[in-house]
């Protein structure tokens, strides 16, 4: 019997989820992957100088590095990367579910959910916010988003290791998981009527999910309705806006 096209397709995304690897750079990004134990590391090439630095971090992980010219790097990352000799490639991390990572208990938790957030620069920021403020998780679909990459690792400096970042088949459908959950979502937009502070105080102690969107096109509009409520941060001039990243670390402060 052939099998549906959708169980074909699936069949195939899942398998290329398997071979799929990242390559981080940087001495911050390898050192923090090297001694996290939840990493599949697969590669490590580094200079001399770059192998006496993490020596420590080498010996933890078990990995026998690849010692390379500094002239030659050989890691097959972009060669404008400020890799600073060193490069590892791994595995994606496996956080689990949304159900497991966002399962309230007696806290009154805090989830951040990006809506076609692309720039690995601005999400490698929210996931430094993130685990500053305390977020349970930052979550993001699978399409239109950015995936754990070099730029994305470095700029999270270290967070990505530590702070989950879940990536989903439908963003919806995750808000709705969370709602199930008893979350109150939040969706954050320069246009809203309620302010963030007022949209925090309804929420009162049930957890809540601060939804962000794209700079320039903000939430989509299946997005927009599946929140609870459209909220505002204020500014002391007539008008004001902030990097996504920034809006983030500010909402995320807001709502501890």
């Amino acid at each position: 019997m052939k099998k549906p096209t959708w169980v074909i397709e699936k069949e195939r995304a899942k398998r290329a989820a398997a071979a799929e690897t990242v390559w981080l750079f940087g001495l911050h990004a390898v050192r923090d992957a090297l001694v996290n134990p939840r990493r599949e590391r697969l590669r490590l090439v580094v200079t001399k100088n770059a192998a006496d630095k993490l020596a420590d971090a080498i010996a933890a992980s078990g990995i026998e590095p690849e010692i390379c010219d500094p002239r030659k790097f050989a890691a097959p990352i972009d060669p404008g990367s400020v890799h600073q000799g060193a490069a590892l490639e791994v595995k994606p991390l496996n956080w689990g579910s949304l159900n497991d990572l966002c399962e309230p208990g007696l806290a009154s938790p805090r989830v951040v959910l990006l809506d076609r957030v692309t720039d690995p620069h601005n999400v490698g920021a929210i996931l430094r916010s993130a685990e500053v403020f305390g977020a349970r998780a930052v979550i993001a679909p699978h399409r239109h988003s950015a995936p754990e990459t070099g730029a994305l690792a470095k700029t999270a400096s270290g967070a990505l290791e530590r702070q989950p970042y879940l990536r989903v088949q439908n963003l919806a459908d995750a808000m709705e998981g969370l709602r199930r959950l008893g979350y109150i979502l939040l969706g954050l937009d320069g246009a809203a009527e309620m302010t963030l502070e007022e949209g925090l105080a309804k929420a009162g102690d049930l957890p809540v999910a601060l939804v962000l969107g794209a700079e320039g096109p903000g939430l989509r509009e299946r997005t927009r309705e599946t929140c609870d409520h459209l909220v505002k941060i204020r500014f002391a001039g007539e008008f004001g806006s902030l990097n996504v990243s920034n809006a983030a670390a500010v909402a995320l402060y807001a709502a501890r």
